[in-house]
């Protein structure tokens, strides 16, 4: 499958006239209906931003950051668009905004909707963690825009 991520990202580079620019592939969700789901969405430019939750990364792993590339791939590892990241913030989980869960483009868009989903997606990550989930979680607010 890594050939064929590595193939993907070279004739996006090709396409775009871009030379020495990085990128991270990576699928949406923990299991592979949420991924194909997700990535769809993304796909059809309903899906333009995601939230994860700060305590979930790694030491060693890098907060995303605007002009970022990431290939989304489905549940398969077969990639199916590259997006562009265009805004990051970290807030607290009870900050993020209604505008912020309509762009996340999952169920009716509402910030209600959000919560319900993103606090049971963060409990079961947070347990994983041996942490208790709170609503002052610090969360990573990004916002992205598909260019291929």
């Amino acid at each position: 499958m890594d050939n064929q991520i590595k193939a993907y990202w070279q004739k996006f580079l090709s396409k775009h006239h871009l030379v020495n620019q990085e990128y991270d592939a990576w699928a949406f969700g923990d299991d592979s209906a949420m991924a194909d789901k997700l990535a769809d969405l993304v796909e059809r430019r309903i899906k333009t931003a995601t939230t994860s939750a700060l305590d979930t990364y790694e030491s060693d792993e890098p907060l995303p950051r605007i002009g970022d590339y990431n290939i989304i791939l489905n549940s398969k590892g077969i990639p199916v668009c590259v997006t562009q990241t265009k805004a990051v913030e970290v807030l607290p989980f009870k900050w993020v905004s209604a505008e912020h869960a309509f762009h996340e483009g999952e169920g009716d868009r509402t910030l209600t909707y959000w919560r319900g989903v993103h606090e049971s997606f963060f409990k079961t990550q947070y347990a994983a963690l041996g942490k208790k989930f709170s609503e002052d979680i610090p969360c990573v607010c990004e916002v992205f825009e598909v260019v291929d």
